[in-house]
């Protein structure tokens, strides 16, 4: 957004914090942020607001922005239908519209009296890739040699525990099968010295990496849909503050963490929570996927085309999603 000439009020890497427990530690700094964008709101005659994901801030701003009388477009739906439902009628209370990404969220949401429409997965609009050659040259990878991508997540916190985990596992893959080339997906919001010493090489060019990869090791969260998309087997990882664990444990309503396995509405990934996610285990999910007839790995690629379908708007594929969103917006304003 700020390479697209957006105006900022906040470095976005002090937003990048998920959990009970990590986020009371930075709670005055959202009082204040959330002061100020009430004060900006009001101060430049606000005429649409659209806030985007991020529920535990962007709720309170839906609520402050009808108020104030501005009409709210919420794109990207939290996951409330994951946990902490009762939220959803905050939704029908605060918001105008709601462009939600996901194919099962539109009913949801409307069962609920939230004016939502499904508006398809920006995923499926980002560009192609470079090609394979340029990727390898850039890493120094042999181009005849598979690849395995490890994504361990975009915050600091995230790359802190599933970093050595993923290194870990990917040093007994590579024992198992000498041809297979570990890479490492960096994040620029997180700081270098949380890679120092990773023995694999890394790149920033997350999409092109996944894109030629043989299997990944992924964090879960949107990249789960990415690989799926790249026809990427993979496994899902995911561990946090284990107080914050316990909490989510009491409120979690969906049978998967990762929203691969939500969309196709099965177990169609390996998913390792918490302890359950060792080097040992994971390796030993990881086996069948990167052997390229295992039946394992020809059910997943079959299951990741059917996802690709649900993520697509029935009958209106000449749009991108970008598009229909700011249709949305463009009837907001005008209504105005």
């Amino acid at each position: 957004m700020a390479e697209a000439g957006v105006e900022l009020l906040a470095d976005p890497a002090k937003l990048a914090v998920m959990g009970f427990v990590e986020v009371l530690s930075r709670l005055p700094f959202f009082v204040r942020l959330m002061n100020r964008v009430r004060s900006e709101m009001e101060a430049r005659g606000t005429d649409l607001v659209i806030p985007i994901d991020y529920p535990g801030f962007n709720l309170r701003l839906a609520r402050a922005a009808r108020a104030a009388g501005k009409p709210v477009l919420y794109y990207i739906a939290p996951q409330i239908w994951a946990w902490h439902r009762s939220r959803i009628h905050q939704f029908a209370a605060n918001t105008d519209r709601v462009a939600v990404i996901l194919p099962f969220e539109e009913e949801i949401f409307r069962e609920a009296g939230v004016a939502a429409e499904f508006v398809g997965n920006p995923l499926l609009d980002l560009p192609p890739p470079s090609n394979r050659r340029a990727l390898c040259r850039e890493l120094n990878l042999d181009e005849d040699r598979p690849i395995l991508a490890l994504f361990p997540g975009s915050r600091a916190q995230e790359v802190k525990r599933h970093l050595p985990i993923f290194i870990e596992t990917a040093t007994r893959l590579k024992a198992n099968r000498p041809a297979l080339q570990p890479v490492i997906a960096a994040s620029r919001a997180v700081p270098r010295r949380l890679y120092a010493g990773a023995k694999f090489p890394r790149t920033y060019s997350s999409r092109d990496l996944m894109w030629h990869a043989h299997t990944a090791l992924v964090k879960s969260g949107t990249t789960t849909l990415e690989a799926a998309l790249c026809g990427t087997p993979m496994a899902i990882v995911y561990r946090t503050h284990p107080i914050t664990y316990l909490l989510a444990r009491r409120l979690v309503q969906v049978d998967h963490i990762g929203l691969v396995n939500l969309v196709a509405g099965e177990r169609v990934v390996p998913e390792f929570i918490q302890s359950a996610a060792t080097p040992a285990a994971l390796a030993a999910a990881m086996l069948p996927l990167i052997q390229s007839s295992h039946p394992e790995r020809e059910q997943a690629l079959l299951a990741f085309r059917q996802v690709k379908a649900k993520l697509q708007v029935p009958g209106d594929g000449s749009k991108r999603v970008a598009d229909r969103v700011a249709e949305i917006a463009a009837e907001l304003l005008s209504s105005r």
